[in-house]
């Protein structure tokens, strides 16, 4: 098998035509170019360059070699650039996705426009977040996780994308809108709760305790349709993100007010396993990811570029 760096002195003999200037081209010395080109010779079975007065000619067999070793190498070396020869409209693909019904509804439209636009032959299946948190990312059955994200394998890469904030819906005659929304009107209210876990309480209601409230959760349900569509049939209220497709939320009959507390913002992420941090496939899915998940987002609530986590 022939040593790509013999192909390499081989190409600047064959450029230079001269020893000296090879080795300069290579940065070696003379006396290493020189034994370089007696292995050649021999692997070859050909002079290759042959003294002429002061300098050196090609043979007729070196002329042959010449552009076609000058474009083996410029083949290997688009081989091995990082992300070479890319080219998304070629990318025959699927990426699987792990993230809640609640994004899901508003960037799947989005991102699947994107996606389309350039790799017509990539597929994306969506998965909900596991029951219990697995090392899916690590096992390969989920390419990227977004979210809020947490309870990751440490070796996990993760890029912050936003901040979201949560406001509260109900119907749109519900007798909250007939005055000022306060806390305590707020949790007087009847609540439906969110979980696939089918947990009643979380920040606001530690929220609420510290101000001496209490709200009732007197529903349960698995998934946002659902909370939307008991809100919109019932007097009981929801949580949504503010924002989240406005359209669908006036079609329903529903309206949206702010959360009269002083709540964190969801910090929404990304994650993926480091075996795909560099191939360029994945990355280009992961940018269209990030850049449907930001659509309509207030620039000052965009998190970094890609980084390393964990």
């Amino acid at each position: 098998m022939m040593d790509l760096n013999l192909l390499r002195v081989l190409d600047a003999l064959l450029q230079e035509n001269s020893v000296t200037r090879a080795a300069e081209r290579l940065g070696t010395s003379p006396a290493a170019v020189s034994r370089t080109l007696a292995r050649l010779r021999r692997a070859v079975g050909d002079p290759l360059l042959v003294r002429a007065g002061q300098g050196m000619v090609a043979t007729p067999r070196a002329l042959e070699l010449r552009d076609e070793v000058s474009a083996l190498l410029r083949g290997c070396d688009q081989v091995l650039r990082p992300g070479a020869g890319f080219d998304a409209v070629h990318l025959q693909r699927t990426f699987t996705v792990q993230t809640t019904e609640l994004l899901l509804a508003k960037l799947a439209g989005t991102l699947t426009d994107r996606i389309r636009a350039e790799a017509p032959q990539v597929d994306v299946v969506f998965l909900p977040e596991a029951v219990e948190g697995g090392p899916a990312l690590r096992q390969g059955t989920v390419d990227v996780e977004l979210g809020v994200i947490g309870h990751l394998d440490p070796e996990i890469r993760t890029r912050r994308l936003t901040r979201l904030r949560l406001v509260g819906v109900a119907r749109a005659g519900h007798p909250l809108f007939d005055g000022r929304i306060d806390a305590r009107r707020f949790a007087a209210a009847g609540h439906i709760g969110i979980s696939r876990l089918g947990k009643r309480f979380g920040p606001i209601d530690t929220v609420l305790a510290e101000r001496g409230l209490k709200r009732r959760v007197a529903v349960v349900v698995p998934s946002h349709t659902s909370a939307m569509m008991l809100a919109r049939d019932t007097d009981l209220v929801a949580l949504t993100l503010a924002d989240w497709l406005p359209g669908t939320v006036a079609a329903l009959g529903l309206r949206t007010f702010p959360i009269p507390l002083d709540l964190a913002p969801l910090e929404l992420g990304m994650a993926w396993h480091p075996r795909n941090a560099a191939d360029p496939g994945h990355r280009w899915f992961r940018d269209h990811l990030a850049a449907a998940a930001l659509a309509g987002s207030e620039p000052g609530d965009r998190g970094a570029p890609e980084f390393t986590g964990g």
